[in-house]
Parts: structure tokens; C-alpha cells; sequence
């Protein structure tokens, strides 16, 4: 049963950024509460995750597409409050989780019904926030792009963030035996308790390691977030036929000293994605993907977010800096006072 809409501000608290910078750049001020139009929804927001894209949409490095908002926030979980036009799904009062296409850094959000999921079975605000973006991204690129299949070999880059601890856990939920790299004992650990086996990139060579493990054969997809730093070495990586899939860039946008013949004598298939500027027909698939074959496992346990730090939004400063820190495990999320 539809509930009746609640009353809605005409302004809400929300991140604003007066420049590019620093986390101290952004500020809580006032904002209009956001209309949704044609297939939309209005969700007053109880939590957002913190992502990776948000740091470089902060320095200016990553503009948002045509159209979206250019608030901060690409992930939210909350209760709808509003439907737009050609709305068929979602109703006001119900719980949902939705990849956004900018604007979760604040009290009332709109998404794209398309892109909008219930809440998995026994999830609260905090966990379901964590979901969307990183549940999106990994599936995405390691099952629609990379193709995955019960049985292959998957190299994942950064295990111990929000992506590579979801990336692990769903590679090894649909078959595949999964390495991770980490840059530290009790990184690799979690590594190791997510299923994957870890290697620790300040001590090893993983290259060497991953020729090691699979007896010189290689691995059949990487999971790449280092970009031009790692690219020959993920080269020498792969097995014939392998698929690198590159979805950042913390190691720079320039490689060196490549061996391109690798490219041709291993017949890869190398390719690099980002999500938001996809069409919503995309993103609308993946949604229903995710709720057909991912929601079911997170709700049975078999995979679950893994949340580093909670923040009240007063403290998205700080939120940013632990980020930009890079010594967290898992998701950071912020929470918003009911």
C-alpha cells in the first residue's frame, strides 16, 4: 500500500564545494531539495558511502556528466519520499538503495527508479549504502565486461577496499579462485579471510607469485585500480586469452616500458571502464542482475559489505581524509540524523 507523501522542505543541508581541493574545500550549507522527474524518485537520505570518484570529483578531476547533479555522492540508502512521472516500482515509505548519478552527500537525493534496489533482507541503512556503487562496479566489469565464469583464475588489484572486498567475495561466490594483492599482513589477511589467496606487493613480487601459484600459467582476468604503474606487469600477468579490465588509476595514466607482442602472442583483451557516464539502459541492467543473482547471497551472508567506519555527516572532512589515507579495510560510510 502506498503511503501518503510526507511533507517535503523546500531546502535541505547538504556538501557544497566552493573549488577544487583539499577535503576542506567542501562545507554543509543549504541546497534546494531536488524535484524528481520523468522515472524518478525523491529519497530522504539515512546513509551514503564514500568512493573513490568522490575524491577526484573534489579536486576537480572528475566531472560529472550532462545532467547530473554536481553535488558529491554516488551511492545512498534511505526511504523514498516522492516519485516523479512514469514512477511503477517504488512507492512512498519504501526502503531503498540506489547508485546515483550525483547528489548522496545530502538530506534528500533523487535517483533513477531503474537504479534503485530494495534494501537486501536484514540489511540496515549503514550496509545497504555501502551497496550500489561498489556491488555495480564489480559486476559490471568483472562479470559483464571480463565475463567471468565458474572456474577462472581472477587477479584483483587493492583487496582490501570497498571494490576488491567485494570483488573477491562475489568472484569466489560464482566459481573462481581468486589472488589479491595488499600492501600489508593484516591487509593480506582479510584478504585471505575473503577467500582469496593474498599477496603482499611490498614484500613479493607478484608477478613472480602469480607464476608461482598457477604453475606459469597465468591468470585468466585482473581487476585493475593502479593503472599505467602496473600495466606491463599485468601483461606478463595474464594467460593466453586473459582479460584486463582497468577501473582506475592510483598508479598514473603513462606505462612504461611495455611489451606490446605480449598483447598479440597472448591474444588479451584489455579494456577500461567507468560506470557513470554509462546510458541508464546499462546501469538498469546491471540493477536487475544484481537483485536476480547477488541480492539473494548477500541476504543468505554468503557476501556481505565490509564497513571500516561509520561518520555522521557533520564529519565528511574527515571521512575524506581517512580515504585519501588509504590505510582503511572496506567501506567508509557517512549517516544522516533522522
Amino acid at each position: 500500500m502506498t503511503r501518503p507523501e510526507a511533507e517535503i522542505p523546500s531546502s535541505m543541508r547538504a556538501v557544497l564545494i566552493s573549488e577544487p581541493g583539499n577535503p576542506e574545500v567542501m562545507k554543509i550549507s543549504s541546497a534546494d531539495v531536488p524535484v524528481p522527474g520523468q522515472g524518478e524518485i525523491l529519497v530522504r537520505v539515512q546513509a551514503a558511502g564514500i568512493n573513490r570518484p568522490d575524491i577526484m570529483q573534489r579536486k576537480g578531476l572528475y566531472p560529472p556528466p550532462p545532467g547530473a547533479s554536481p553535488l558529491l555522492g554516488l551511492e545512498i540508502a534511505g526511504e523514498v519520499v516522492a516519485s516523479g512521472p512514469g514512477v511503477t516500482r517504488f512507492h512512498t515509505g519504501d526502503r531503498v538503495c540506489a547508485l546515483a548519478n550525483g547528489g548522496g552527500y545530502a538530506q534528500y537525493c533523487v535517483v533513477p527508479e531503474s537504479q534503485s534496489l530494495p534494501w537486501p533482507e536484514g540489511f540496515d541503512a549503514v550496509r545497504a549504502a555501502a551497496l550500489p556503487e561498489t556491488f555495480f562496479t564489480v559486476w559490471s566489469n568483472l562479470f559483464l565486461t571480463a565475463g567471468l565464469r565458474n572456474g577462472d583464475r581472477v587477479l584483483i588489484h587493492g583487496g582490501t577496499g570497498g571494490i576488491g572486498t567485494a570483488a573477491i567475495q562475489l568472484a569466489r561466490a560464482f566459481g573462481a579462485t581468486v589472488f589479491a594483492t595488499a600492501g600489508s599482513p593484516e591487509k593480506c589477511q582479510v584478504c585471505e579471510e575473503l577467500g582469496a589467496t593474498a599477496i603482499n606487493y611490498r614484500e613479493t613480487d607478484f608477478v613472480e607469485r602469480i607464476s608461482e601459484l598457477t604453475g606459469a600459467a597465468g591468470v585468466d582476468i585482473i581487476l585493475d585500480v593502479m593503472g599505467g604503474a602496473y600495466f606491463d606487469r599485468n601483461l606478463r600477468c595474464l594467460a593466453q586469452d586473459g582479460r584486463l579490465v582497468i577501473i582506475a588509476l592510483q598508479g598514473g595514466v603513462k606505462a612504461e616500458n611495455v611489451n606490446v607482442a605480449r598483447i598479440m602472442t597472448k591474444r588479451l583483451n584489455i579494456t577500461g571502464t567507468t560506470l557513470r557516464p554509462r546510458p541508464a539502459s546499462y546501469k538498469a541492467q546491471i540493477a536487475r542482475e544484481l537483485e536476480e543473482k547477488v541480492w539473494p547471497v548477500l541476504a543468505a551472508g554468503e557476501v556481505r559489505p565490509l564497513i571500516f567506519q561509520v561518520f555522521p555527516f557533520d564529519d565528511v572532512v574527515a571521512a575524506h581524509q581517512m580515504m585519501e589515507e588509504g590505510d582503511h579495510i572496506g567501506k567508509i560510510v557517512l549517516t544522516f540524523e533522522e
